[in-house]
């Protein structure tokens, strides 16, 4: 019988740029997943299955990390999923609650990455033969391929067609940037906490026009964690104070929409973050309109802007005006990426989804400090990879 699955313990490192500390994976897993315990009150012999995600360490580097926990002899699921590679693990160790396979499952996502621009995908860079030849092909038939870093350059053209079918302005682009950049400012964990104008966002070196780099997500070293359980181990483990429900979430992945158009902003994934949301809101019977804070996709700023329209906080088109008229941080509608987001907070790939939902749920704790988004109560996390894969998470307190 389906049952409800409860967030009740999060925990994550500080995401640093790579090399910046000589620490291993398995280190990394050792501290936010021993955080994550120690938030739900409980140690490792309660975990009875694990999810661990990961893009870049080697076959069964699950294992070897959580060993690190504990040598129970439980199950370990190794996950990869491109960038939603966290929300996947997240997904995973919901289902098994909610099937009422187990009452206790850990989700960790980890990545220790090497410093540079993020290449294009999986198998040495060879496009020939990666699972992402098929959406750089879209975009090498509609833009060209140039010498500059792959991922940029997709996002960058998406960018570019946003600007010439809506009339977006790389002023507004630049707002995301200024904005996730401002938050990061009161998060320990992120990457960066620098503070920067809307000028100067614009003024930093191009990666791909109309991309700055302060404008793009950085490589990054760090893990993130959560506990997933039942009803019953909330109950039984007096732990009501601090579970955070997963009200529904939902996993789409590429159909012939993404690739028909041509566009780039298909192909970099509008309509797998609209089908996701979608179906989340119909399994949960919530709408954007009761969230209050969200933490988003934003590998690159044209990505917030593509997924606020894919998530229905405004029509396609007006996402530049709505970040320019602040309707997507303190004092607005929503508050967007309290903790940064990928811009500024960092993006360890593996590790990405799961802290996003780590910040979700001392958001609806209400113990996120100086970032805290006053009254808030339903969250929503958009985790996605190219490749491809969106998750969207609702999480109700």
């Amino acid at each position: 019988m389906a049952g409800k699955a409860y967030i009740v313990g999060v925990g994550m490192t500080a995401f640093e740029k790579p090399e910046t500390r000589a620490w291993q994976y398995w280190d990394m897993v050792k501290e936010a997943g021993g955080k994550a315990l120690a938030d739900a009150g409980t140690g490792y012999e309660a975990v009875e299955q694990v999810a661990a995600g990961y893009c870049y360490q080697s076959s069964t580097a699950g294992q070897r990390a959580v060993y690190e926990l504990g040598l129970t002899g439980v199950p370990v699921y190794n996950v990869n999923n491109n960038c939603a590679t966290g929300s996947t693990a997240l997904m995973m160790a919901r289902q098994f609650v909610e099937a009422g396979l187990n009452d206790c499952v850990l989700a960790l996502g980890f990545e220790k990455m090497r410093r540079g621009a993020l290449g294009g995908g999986a198998d040495g860079g060879d496009f020939a033969t990666s699972p992402v030849a098929r959406h750089y092909g879209v975009m090498a038939a509609a833009h060209g391929f140039e010498q500059t870093p792959s991922t940029a350059q997709i996002f960058g053209n998406a960018a570019r067609e946003h600007m010439e079918r809506y009339g977006t302005t790389a002023e507004q682009l630049a707002a995301v940037g200024a904005k996730n950049h401002r938050h990061s400012a009161h998060n320990p964990y992120a990457q960066f906490r620098d503070v920067y104008t809307v000028e100067e966002v614009l003024a930093a070196r191009t990666v791909h026009r109309p991309l700055t780099k302060l404008q793009c997500s950085p490589t990054s070293d760090g893990a993130a964690a959560a506990v997933v359980a039942s009803e019953r181990f909330v109950r039984e483990h007096g732990l009501t104070d601090r579970a955070v429900e997963i009200a529904a979430q939902a996993m789409t992945t590429d159909t012939e929409e993404s690739f028909t158009s041509g566009s780039c902003i298909d192909v970099v994934g509008k309509p797998m973050s609209r089908a996701a949301a979608l179906r989340a809101y119909a399994a949960s019977g919530l709408g954007i309109e009761d969230v209050d804070v969200i933490e988003l996709h934003d590998c690159f700023s044209i990505n917030e802007l593509l997924t606020y329209e894919a998530l229905g906080l405004c029509p396609d088109g007006a996402s530049g005006k709505l970040v320019a008229d602040g309707a997507t941080t303190y004092g607005g509608r929503w508050v967007v990426n309290p903790s940064g987001g990928l811009i500024s907070k960092g993006h360890p790939l593996g590790a990405t989804g799961l802290a996003q939902a780590a910040e979700l749920v001392w958001q609806l704790r209400g113990t996120a400090g100086d970032r805290q988004v006053p009254g808030a109560r339903i969250g929503l996390a958009h985790n996605i990879g190219l490749g491809g894969a969106a998750v969207v998470t609702l999480l109700r307190r």
